[in-house]
């Protein structure tokens, strides 16, 4: 637990995968937090003085220490907070764990992106097809109930967006992309990570998801 003497504030949005990244890794230490919510399209000046760079969420403020972008928060609250650690103690698993969290902003939300945003049909299939091979990595890499072995870890919560963003979208997109068909271990991982306890507890309501995403594609 952080002592009284500290003070940990997290400036976040609902409706931000990756905000929940965070808030996913300090429920899981038992880091109490003071969450500062941010508008969508009104950013606070307060998050610009915080975040003067990327100017987004999320953002942890530690002893008011900044500290931005949701992987790099995500190493410093494992490195600060040594109780139930998210990265292994092997220092290759560490290196391994890294590079897949890395691949899934690079490659896959990358590939999802180019999907959401573009127009051209044949454009759009290319990119699907993208991102299906994305996924077909994480596939073949999940070896156990999740890719922290039998506890959730670094690149789970990293995919936090695959698991349950993901299928929120293609219900509002008319998409089938985390299919049980081509992704049978994903698909059982996704159920698994929504379900665990601690992630069900720091995960937006689906309704209020649901309804922000179809509002946001109608405009």
């Amino acid at each position: 637990m952080a002592s009284n003497q500290e003070e940990i504030k997290l400036f976040g949005m609902l409706a931000s995968p990756f905000v929940s990244r965070v808030e996913i890794a300090l429920k899981l230490k038992g880091i109490e937090y003071k969450y500062e919510e941010e508008k969508w399209g009104n950013l606070s000046e307060t998050l610009f003085k915080y975040n003067p760079v990327y100017k987004k969420v999320p953002v942890l403020v530690h002893n008011d220490k900044p500290i931005s972008e949701s992987l790099v928060i995500l190493e410093y609250i494992d490195e600060t907070w040594k109780q139930n650690p998210i990265l292994p103690s092997d220092a290759h698993k560490r290196a391994l764990a890294r590079f897949w969290s890395n691949f899934i902003d690079d490659k896959y939300m990358n590939a999802l992106r180019k999907v959401l945003y573009t127009v051209d049909e044949k454009e759009c299939k290319i990119y699907i097809e993208e991102s299906e091979v994305a996924l077909e990595f994480l596939e073949n890499e999940l070896k156990d109930k999740f890719f922290g072995g039998e506890d959730i870890g670094l690149v789970d919560i990293t995919a936090v967006f695959i698991a349950f963003w993901l299928p929120i979208i293609e219900e509002v997109m008319g998409l089938k992309l985390l299919n049980i068909g081509k992704f049978p271990k994903l698909y059982k991982w996704s159920q698994d990570f929504n379900n665990h306890p601690i992630v069900k507890e720091k995960l937006p309501p689906r309704e209020s998801l649901l309804a922000f995403y179809k509002a946001r594609f109608a405009s």
